[in-house]
């Protein structure tokens, strides 16, 4: 057979299908299944290495599906494929003296075949043809599965509400986002949007640079100082909905107290302000006899209600 002859003649069956000669039925049509719903166009558009891989797929699995094409395939190879019956020809060979020890012209045996079965199925010298369009059968176009990915949305748009954008097939698309979704929940993105298959999202929320969020409350530490906590202060903050507020610090407020703003949450929920003390790093020695005389005007034992005691 000459190198031309050899670079048209299709995969083994058995190798394109990933099975070994012995399978069963159901090992074939599960391996096509599974091979099949990878390569197949609807979710590789313009993908021509993906296209030829499912054609020749479909073309496998046509052969090794049938019990008769698939004998007279064990028997006499790609040509033998296109025998109708399982016996295949008187003497074993084919007509016209192409006998399977005979080296034939390709072109010769494939317009052979041709006239004598007709059809515009695989070719059994040269490279499967493609399937047909609506008509061809339901294995050759599996149903496309739901796609699932991960999608990073901002700490903002998931309190909030609002759109982020993703890539399928090439094309960008805007996803909206409902107001006050949780970190792992779900969004589907149907076939109508992406132009290929449902979407199914699986939704990440990025953190947030000071905010951080418990259900529909959102907490915001605030560095106050000493004197602050003594004394009570006014200090500004932020809030959720991008507005700056005034709030008043109470005298005598400790580390880790909370001051909540109503409303300012997730879908109606409430804003914490964690108040952290600040004790300066370094004081003069004045102010150090300053502190001592307030220790000794305010004795106190911070740990008399502590958990150990």
């Amino acid at each position: 057979m000459t190198a031309t002859a050899r670079e048209t003649m299709p995969r083994d069956y058995y190798e394109v299908l990933g099975v070994s000669k012995t399978a069963t039925e159901d090992e074939i049509k599960k391996a096509y299944r599974k091979l099949a719903a990878k390569f197949h166009p609807d979710r590789n558009p313009g993908d021509k290495e993906a296209e030829v891989k499912f054609k020749e797929l479909s073309t496998a699995n046509e052969v090794l599906s049938d019990a008769d094409k698939r004998a007279n395939y064990d028997r006499f190879g790609h040509a033998g494929a296109q025998i109708p019956g399982g016996g295949g020809f008187p003497g074993g060979g084919f007509p016209g003296g192409f006998h399977g020890g005979q080296q034939v012209d390709p072109q010769a045996a494939e317009e052979l075949f041709r006239n004598l079965f007709g059809g515009d199925g695989g070719s059994p010298f040269g490279e499967p043809k493609a399937p047909r369009g609506r008509g061809r059968s339901s294995r050759a176009k599996p149903p496309a599965e739901d796609v699932q990915t991960d999608v990073t949305v901002p700490f903002d748009v998931a309190a909030n509400g609002g759109n982020v954008s993703i890539a399928v097939s090439g094309r960008r698309i805007d996803v909206k986002v409902p107001a006050g979704i949780e970190d792992g929940k779900k969004l589907r993105v149907p076939a109508s949007a992406t132009g290929t298959v449902d979407v199914i999202l699986c939704v990440k929320i990025a953190p947030h640079p000071y905010f951080r969020r418990e259900g529909q409350s959102i907490y915001l530490d605030v560095p106050i100082s000493m004197a602050e906590a003594i004394l009570g202060a006014k200090v500004e903050v932020p809030t959720l909905g991008g507005d700056t507020l005034t709030v008043k610090v109470p005298p005598g407020t400790s580390s880790g107290g909370k001051l909540r703003l109503r409303g300012h949450g997730v879908n109606g929920g409430d804003q914490y302000l964690v108040f952290k003390v600040v004790v300066p790093s370094g004081i003069d020695d004045e102010s150090k006899a300053l502190i001592q005389q307030f220790a000794d005007r305010n004795p106190q034992d911070p740990r008399a209600d502590a958990p150990w005691n």
